[in-house]
């Protein structure tokens, strides 16, 4: 008896160094990747032809709007199939393709509120993803509302596009906020049973993809959050 409560014991620590191991390495790609996408939105924002070219260039504009989504899909389709070196570089070039196309938002605000808001959606994912992290309660079920949400978040932002209307700006925003903050709360559970499917293969292109959930959640919540206390140039 003895012999097997020790082996439970170790078989749990092995669980335990396998998801540590493999959250340390979504986190630490996450974070690269935030920090090349405002690293490239700095550098495009302070490029005043890099700036004209794109806006003149409407094709330019929409083949990295399509690259972005390509990358999207391609890295969630063939993760099982994709060596860590391909999802490394396409998850590279993904978030600086991000950081051309942020850069044009974020001209629209000013660098203080940018900075601002940046720290609260750091705090706000922070805990979310904390909690997510170590809650006992099972968030499938959530994910899947969430996930809804996505859909009519998506649908809503379509019709805005062509109405604009202040009443739905706001509320297309409040509900940005919940959906993204709901999604990171889920996507950081879900990337404990991602973990142990390091162990079959994939390993490194499984870390990119949990990386990329979460970093296309804070980059959502940060623009939603931005649309409520970003203040914008006159």
């Amino acid at each position: 008896m003895a012999y097997e409560g020790s082996d439970v014991i170790a078989s749990g620590s092995r669980d335990e160094i396998v998801v540590a191991d493999f959250l340390r390495g979504v986190y630490g790609w996450m974070c690269g990747g935030l920090a090349i996408t405002a690293a490239t939105a700095w550098f495009v924002a302070n490029s005043p032809s890099i700036v004209t070219a794109i806006v003149t260039n409407r094709l330019l504009f929409w083949a990295i709007v399509i690259a972005q989504f390509g990358i999207v899909i391609t890295l969630s389709a063939r993760v099982s199939r994709m060596a860590a070196s391909t999802a490394s570089a396409l998850f590279i070039v993904y978030s600086a393709l991000t950081g051309v196309t942020l850069s044009f938002i974020l001209l629209l605000y000013t660098g203080e509120s940018i900075a601002s808001t940046f720290v609260v959606a750091g705090g706000m994912f922070g805990s979310l993803a904390l909690y997510g992290t170590f809650t006992r309660r099972n968030l499938s079920g959530f994910g899947q509302f969430m996930f809804m949400g996505l859909i009519g978040l998506v649908l809503a932002s379509l019709v805005g596009m062509f109405w604009q209307n202040d009443g739905l700006q706001f509320m297309i925003s409040f509900i940005g906020v919940i959906v993204f903050a709901g999604l990171t709360v889920y996507d950081a559970q879900r990337l404990k049973g991602l973990a142990f499917a390091t162990n079959a293969g994939g390993a490194g292109a499984v870390t990119i993809v949990g990386a990329l959930a979460l970093y296309l959640d804070f980059i959502n919540l940060f623009l939603f959050l931005l649309r409520f206390i970003g203040g914008r140039r006159r």
